[in-house]
């Protein structure tokens, strides 16, 4: 059993400060590890399919399974860059929903894509000035989603907004205070691409533990370049259990190096395998191949 130090006041807990702060971060530090290596919560699912939603479209899709010597759809990604940072996931502003690319795919081929699936409203017949306007009502009541895209189409200057930078880190940072991880993964992208790895780490640690598997398998790198191959490794296990291709290749490449052991490989390819398999759809496919069909791929 742990000791436990039991101070009369604030004065005195400060007073003796210099003999047990290492003891204290030290335990501050276990409990930080026991909360983010910890299973991360289930992912989030379509509310029409109600399959689980993978992070990107390409995470979901029909490939042979992973082997000890390859990753197909790391291997497809390779091939099809642009295609393999497409969102799997839409928001529907007007009712403040995230659908899968499926979903929409369907709704597409059925001629019912004009209108939202749930509250009705026309989707196709909005001037820019209309969408932000039905994204603002959803910032309005302090939203997540609406406040997250908000904010990415300032930073990329979209819907006819100027871009604006700023603007949009103020939105994510507030989109992160109402628990957005999307928010969080991308500060932590942002942070990173300009070199303040302690903010970064902050922000995918974050992501990381309410199931962001892009974000935690950045980690596993970060960790990876700083040395600590034991802490990469069970960064990239989390993440390539959870379906995240880099997260295995990254293992995979980490086993052929010797850092790893083939109990860890197999049961985390298993794991691999069945996440990705549980994300899979007819429906998402086809998605998949009309966006290659539409950037030219095939």
């Amino acid at each position: 059993m742990r000791a436990r130090c039991w101070y009369c006041n604030v004065k005195c807990q400060k007073k003796h400060w210099k003999k047990h702060k290492k003891a204290c971060k030290r335990r501050a530090a276990e409990l930080r590890d026991e909360e983010l290596f910890k299973d991360p919560p289930a992912k989030e699912e379509c509310p029409i399919c109600f399959l689980p939603m993978p992070e990107r479209l390409l995470s979901c899709m029909t490939l042979p399974p992973a082997t000890i010597s390859s990753v197909p759809i790391d291997d497809f990604a390779e091939a099809n860059e642009v295609l393999a940072n497409q969102p799997m996931e839409q928001y529907y502003s007007c009712c403040g929903k995230y659908i899968c690319g499926g979903c929409m795919h369907s709704f597409r081929m059925s001629g019912n894509e004009e209108t939202c699936p749930f509250c009705k409203t026309d989707r196709i017949g909005k001037t820019n000035e209309e969408r932000v306007e039905e994204i603002m009502r959803r910032v309005e009541v302090n939203d997540a989603g609406a406040i997250y895209v908000l904010g990415n189409h300032y930073y990329h200057g979209r819907l006819g907004l100027l871009q604006d930078r700023e603007r949009a880190m103020e939105l994510r940072k507030k989109a992160v205070a109402l628990g957005s991880s999307q928010a969080h993964y991308q500060l932590g992208c942002t942070y990173d691409a300009g070199g303040d790895s302690k903010k970064s780490k902050f922000h995918y640690e974050a992501a990381a533990m309410a199931g962001n598997e892009d974000a935690r398998n950045n980690l596993g790198t970060m960790e990876y370049l700083s040395g600590n191959m034991e802490r990469a490794v069970k960064h990239w296990v989390i993440a390539a259990s959870a379906g995240e291709c880099n997260a295995m290749d990254n293992l995979l490449i980490a086993f052929n190096q010797g850092l790893t052991s083939r109990a860890t490989i197999d049961s985390t390819l298993t794991a691999y395998n069945n996440s990705c398999a549980e994300m899979q759809s007819e429906a998402r496919d086809a998605a998949i191949v009309f966006k290659q069909q539409q950037m030219g791929n095939i």
